[in-house]
């Protein structure tokens, strides 16, 4: 029987290194080293990882870590990328970031940088990141504006800080950054220890969700919800007591939208299916959140783990879904978080454990 086509991938977030000049409550790895590490991709292997992808797919490409700027080469790898014609993006804490690297980022042709600000406030901030991190977070993304570089704010909202939205909301339209993506909390890694004190309950999690939503109908700057799949549903939901789709969740749906955008508003959960993650070590993930390793990029192509992968063509299928986002007439537009599932049930295919919503018997999706 012939498998159905597999369209590639529209974002990759490769981990450039496992070192970092952090150490962040919240952090995805267990294990971060100080530096770049032996195990850590060369700059020839990851020459020929990139070609080997760029041959199959051109999905955003996002340089991520640990902190990709300890790397000595990220400079020349990521004009390689931009040579072989994928769009970049680098994920940085700022703290690394001087006049002549925002130059040198701007220099590669780099799309958009992210900077994480974890809270409106510097204890919130530092209270995760480390004391005086907020500052020279800010100092670096305000040297990435002046160097013409696109700039985004990532937020890591928690039970804690999820209060100071609304300000941050208003820094990011002060300062005239490109976008704010919220990403919620999945308790993965470091983040396993603040399971129980910072994740968002359903209800307060719904709560600023809809917040969010209205500031999308505001329409004054890019908003995204990253690790919040069921996002998509409140989204349809109130666009049925509003008469319409927030502007950027309609333009994405509109004829000449391009799947290139930076920003794509299709469905919540896309790990596997739109989205994957190369490890340091070339080994590829269905997200950074999700430790089920489905290739290794240091023996095998990847458009055979992309298209091939088991791991993926389990989540790629909302019929495998369990619990109420099986049953839920939203797991298309949705799907759960499937890396939280995996946290607190030991599946990835087990219920999301911060949804509110209880899915009636009848459809209405």
């Amino acid at each position: 029987m012939r498998k159905p086509h597999v369209p590639p991938p529209r974002l990759l977030f490769w981990e450039t290194t496992a070192g970092c000049n952090l150490r962040c409550l919240h952090c995805r790895r267990l294990d971060v080293a100080d530096a770049v590490t032996p195990d850590d991709l060369s700059t020839v292997e990851a020459l020929q990882i990139l070609t080997d992808i760029a041959s199959y797919a051109k999905p955003i490409l996002v340089f991520s870590g640990g902190e990709p700027l300890l790397r000595k080469d990220i400079f020349y790898l990521a004009e390689t990328a931009r040579d072989l014609g994928f769009r970049t993006a680098l994920a940085t804490n700022g703290v690394l970031v001087t006049e002549e690297i925002a130059k040198g980022i701007r220099d590669v042709g780099v799309s958009r940088v992210s900077v994480s600000l974890d809270g409106s406030e510097p204890a919130s901030h530092d209270r995760l990141r480390g004391p005086g991190n907020f500052g020279l977070a800010l100092a670096g993304l305000q040297r990435l504006k002046a160097a013409g570089v696109g700039t985004q704010i990532n937020m890591t909202v928690t039970r804690r800080n999820a209060n100071e939205l609304p300000a941050l909301y208003q820094r990011c339209l002060a300062m005239g950054v490109d976008a704010l993506h919220l990403f919620m909390l999945v308790p993965v890694g470091c983040g396993v220890r603040l399971a129980d004190t910072d994740v968002l309950p359903p209800d307060e999690y719904e709560h600023w969700l809809k917040w969010f939503c209205d500031r999308e109908f505001e329409n004054k700057i890019e908003l995204k919800a990253t690790c919040a799949p069921h996002y998509f549903r409140v989204v349809r939901q109130m666009s049925k007591e509003k008469g319409g789709l927030p502007p950027s969740h309609d333009r994405q749906q509109s004829k000449g939208s391009t799947p290139q955008s930076l920003h794509q508003t299709t469905r919540g959960c896309l790990a596997g299916s739109g989205v994957c993650f190369l490890s340091h070590t070339g080994e590829v993930f269905p997200c950074g959140y999700l430790p089920l390793n489905a290739g290794d990029l240091r023996r095998e192509s990847f458009r055979k783990v992309w298209e091939e992968s088991p791991v993926f063509e389990r989540l790629r299928n909302p019929d495998f879904l369990e619990g109420k986002c099986g049953v839920c007439s939203f797991n298309a537009v949705c799907g759960g978080c499937r890396a939280r599932a995996y946290h607190a049930h030991g599946s990835e295919l087990a219920e999301e454990p911060c949804c509110a919503y209880d899915p009636p018997k009848t459809h209405d999706a």
